[in-house]
């Protein structure tokens, strides 16, 4: 029996070394020196399969300071130097200006462009539109200020990225995080939306940029463990003004299901991926709010990147709300043609958007002005009410 004890005890993976971790993912029972190495490989695998990198390519991470982007710039430096990827990674960080939190994190991002030997872009709100967070929330309060830093983000990873010369921003998304998306997609039912979600490298006709997320597949737990066991220097606070009231439910969700069953979150990935592989490939590029029904709420909460809140459910639905009125009083409108009438009507040609450039600022956009204007101009009316107010 004591014989039977110690063998279970040791590393289900060599057999050597007494097993110190059980893994979320398989529930295995690992080493640490295994553990490391398993976790190590599997984002290899992640990155290969996919193909994300080029040899010679220059890549940023988009580096917050916090757990994920910092274990996803050690695993790349490790695995770049392993396996010969021959790609140069760069740290981008944006600040969007909250004292008490973005200001400490990027100290941790300071000590990890030294640490591992990787030049660092910081990009901050103030510098790009004249506004931090900080005097965003104190202009219009929480609600909605996730709405205005996501699309200031997005814009924000771009400039960035230009700065640097590179044309590919890799996040620490993880499987958590996808599980989440996708479930709020689901439940949202945002088919389109759902299938850029789910993919590991995105493309976007409005930014010359590419995204990918190579931790797609790792938990948030193993990634916690990987950062703790290989002592890296993070930042763990989390943003002051998230409130993340939809996400936060899909997360209790998730984690509800976890406990019963460990291989859930992966579950729910891989089901949202076999959902968009059955999907007509007229839906994975359409949009409900396309166009003139799109909103800056409904396109900053996807790719906003790693390291803030996400909010923008209020304008996403009522965006789709206006869109089923102005759909029911086109049906009303509508009067059958028959007879000669009938062979005279044409089917009307569905003209593609064309991309220009902001006015403004310049930044690539199919309309006359791109939404971080909309949202500036919008905030700097009312700033200009207030003062006029006051005197």
């Amino acid at each position: 029996m004591s014989a039977t004890n110690s063998v279970s005890k040791l590393c289900a993976h060599c057999g050597l070394l007494r097993a110190k971790i059980q893994r979320a993912k398989t529930t295995e029972k690992l080493c640490i020196a295994c553990f490391i190495n398993i976790f190590e490989l599997e984002v290899h695998q992640t990155i290969v399969t996919s193909k994300l990198f080029q040899r010679g390519q220059r890549v940023a991470i988009g580096a917050s300071g916090g757990k994920d982007s910092t274990v996803l710039a050690a695993v790349l430096k490790t695995l770049n130097e392993r396996y010969g990827y021959g790609v140069e990674f760069v740290l981008l960080s944006i600040d969007e200006g909250i004292k008490g939190y973005r200001d400490d994190s990027l100290e941790t991002v300071k000590r990890n462009a030294i640490q591992y030997q990787m030049e660092l872009c910081i990009v901050g709100y103030g510098e790009l539109y004249g506004w931090t967070m900080d005097e965003v929330v104190g202009q219009i309060g929480k609600k909605g200020n996730c709405t205005v830093c996501g699309v200031f983000r997005r814009q924000a990873l771009d400039r960035g990225a230009t700065r640097l010369g590179v044309n590919h921003v890799v996040t620490g998304h993880n499987a958590d995080d996808m599980a989440e998306t996708v479930l709020m997609n689901l439940l949202r039912g945002d088919l389109p939306r759902l299938h850029r979600c789910t993919n590991i490298l995105t493309d976007s006709a409005s930014s010359p940029i590419s995204r990918s997320k190579p931790l797609k597949y790792a938990y948030e737990k193993e990634i916690v463990l990987y950062a703790h066991h290989r002592k890296l220097d993070y930042f763990s606070t989390e943003c002051l003004y998230s409130p993340e009231a939809f996400r936060g439910s899909a997360r209790s969700l998730i984690k509800s299901l976890e406990r019963v069953r460990p291989s859930s979150i992966l579950d729910i990935v891989r089901s949202g991926e076999a959902f968009v592989a059955m999907m007509p490939k007229d839906i994975r590029g359409s949009s409900i709010c396309n166009s003139k029904f799109e909103s800056p709420a409904v396109a900053s909460t996807e790719d906003a990147g790693e390291g803030c809140g996400q909010s923008g459910d209020i304008g996403e639905m009522a965006a789709f709300e206006t869109h089923l009125r102005d759909n029911t009083k086109a049906k009303l409108r509508e009067v059958e043609i028959t007879g000669e009438k009938a062979s005279q009507v044409t089917t009307p040609i569905r003209l593609k958007q064309t991309l220009g450039s902001c006015k403004n600022c310049g930044y690539m956009s199919s309309q006359e002005l791109c939404k971080a204007c909309v949202l500036l101009d919008g905030l700097n009316k009312t700033k200009a009410k207030i003062i006029i107010h006051m005197e």
